[in-house]
């Protein structure tokens, strides 16, 4: 008799998470009939997007789907997302459990039923591992980051644990290391600043012990994209790295996460733009800047006399301690230079929330302008618009690294932007516009590698292709160590 599969999935409930978990899930769900999946969502206290997110995904569920979703509650928040993290995993491990025991009663007492055969963990979330031990069957991580990244999570994890590096005690600036899944060396400059705190120090250093505890991970990455990285981590010569699937790029293409209350008249507007002519400026869901960094890119707009598209958002309110996430200015004119946009009329547009997949898809976009977010960075290449590096967070300055220096998709803005504590610097308009024009330049290197990479990435998911190949093989993988 044919083996029937549940899988149980646990994304972290942070957009650039949950919508790229559940793409991957209908995208294994399509591939066997014999595979299905509960998703275990809970909303987001910081992000009222995630939570409109999980309440469409419940909405739209149908009974007969073999993907369901179920809604946990979520703890309070926390001024540090690392110990919310740690929260959430206690709070949920109970509610977790009751689900899944449901599953394995409802499969004992209907034979043709799926039987639990793993669960699938945020990257951030492996410490579900000990509940799925707990039911006898494997662990595997969904990273929603990049092999390279990977690879610099677990070579750092090894300085500290063999040699005893403390990294809140690096202080020199000129500090570079050799990591295995890099070509160059990576300046201490480029590491997440979340690498120089005592707190989150200690949960991303368990974060990759986790990792290494898996059964297998999945990236949303692909082979032709990181082929030095994706050959490091499975060679065999780096210790105790499990199974490496690259699955990707697994993206969103019907926006259905940015719904947008102005989307036609942004379309509208692009529709009226030459081919290839607008650069689009967009900085992530966490993404803003102090009002003298938004004049210095307003100046460097009008110096560069190129059409721009802008994305330009409200830092976040403190919520409990922690920075909230930005929201869009009632009015953009109060931070924006005097008559800037009257003088950009017909040559520029301002918004707020941008519907990101829609825009870059647009024939008049031909630049982006990018925190290096992994999903922004894997839309950009899926949709063959190069790019500018200005990271801003977490391990952006590591993309944009792998982005300008390794694989020539982006020239560089600032990769290693400081704007974290006190360190908030201020790029100012030369450098942003020089930036801006190099990007822009139509017949450039850049150019040409990303609309070969954009075809490349289109072809690793379809049929033979190396990430459809490597989708298989997790679920030949799953069926057949599904107990007898």
């Amino acid at each position: 008799m044919t083996k029937k599969a549940e899988l149980v999935f646990i994304p972290m409930p942070g957009m650039g998470h949950l919508v790229s978990t559940v793409q991957l899930a209908k995208l294994l769900v399509d591939l066997n009939s014999n595979l299905s999946i509960t998703v275990l969502t809970s909303k987001s206290p910081y992000d009222g997007k995630v939570s409109a997110y999980v309440d469409s995904l419940t909405a739209a569920a149908s009974t007969t789907s073999r993907i369901k979703f179920i809604n946990l509650p979520h703890p309070d928040p926390d001024a540090d997302i690392f110990k919310f993290m740690s929260s959430l995993v206690q709070t949920q491990l109970p509610l977790v459990k009751e689900a899944v025991t449901n599953i394995v009663e409802l499969s004992n007492s209907v034979p043709e039923s799926p039987r639990l055969a793993g669960f699938v963990l945020d990257m951030f979330l492996t410490a579900f591992a000990e509940l799925a031990n707990e039911f006898g069957v494997p662990s595997y991580a969904f990273y929603t980051s990049g092999a390279a990244f990977l690879g610099f999570q677990f070579y750092t994890q090894v300085l500290n644990d063999e040699q005893n590096v403390d990294f809140v005690e690096l202080k020199d600036p000129d500090t570079e290391f050799i990591i295995q899944s890099y070509i160059n060396p990576v300046s201490i400059k480029l590491f997440p600043t979340e690498m120089f705190s005592p707190a989150s120090i200690t949960f991303l250093l368990n974060m990759a012990r986790g990792l290494r505890e898996m059964k297998g991970i999945m990236v949303n990455t692909f082979s032709e994209l990181e082929s030095h990285a994706v050959e490091t981590l499975s060679n065999g010569k780096l210790q105790q790295i499990p199974p490496v699937y690259p699955v990707g790029p697994i993206l969103d293409l019907t926006g259905s996460s940015q719904v947008h209350d102005n989307y036609d008249t942004i379309m509208q507007w692009l529709d009226e733009q030459p081919g290839s002519s607008v650069v689009f400026l967009c900085f992530g869901s966490k993404g803003s800047f102090s009002v003298d960094q938004v004049i210095e890119i307003a100046n460097a707009l009008q110096q560069s006399r190129h059409r721009f598209l802008w994305s330009l958002r409200r830092p976040g309110e403190q919520v409990k301690g922690k920075k909230g996430s930005p929201t869009d200015y009632e009015n953009v004119e109060e931070v924006l230079p005097e008559g800037f946009l009257d003088r950009m009329a017909g040559i520029g547009m301002v918004i707020g929330w941008a519907p990101q997949v829609a825009i870059l898809g647009h024939p008049a976009i031909g630049g982006f302008v990018s925190h290096c977010g992994w999903n922004s960075t894997l839309e950009s290449i899926w949709l063959g618009v190069p790019m500018a590096a200005w990271p801003l967070y977490a391990e952006q300055r590591t993309n944009a690294f792998l982005l300008v220096e390794e694989l020539g998709l982006a020239v560089e803005i600032k990769m290693d932007y400081k704007n974290y504590g006190d360190e908030v610097e201020i790029v100012k308009a030369d450098k942003i516009e020089n930036g801006i024009r190099r990007l822009m330049e139509q017949d450039s290197d850049v150019r040409k590698r990303m609309k070969e990479m954009s075809d490349k990435s289109r072809k690793a998911l379809t049929n033979s292709g190396s990430s459809h190949s490597t989708l298989y093989r997790f679920i030949d993988d799953i069926i057949n160590n599904i107990h007898k």
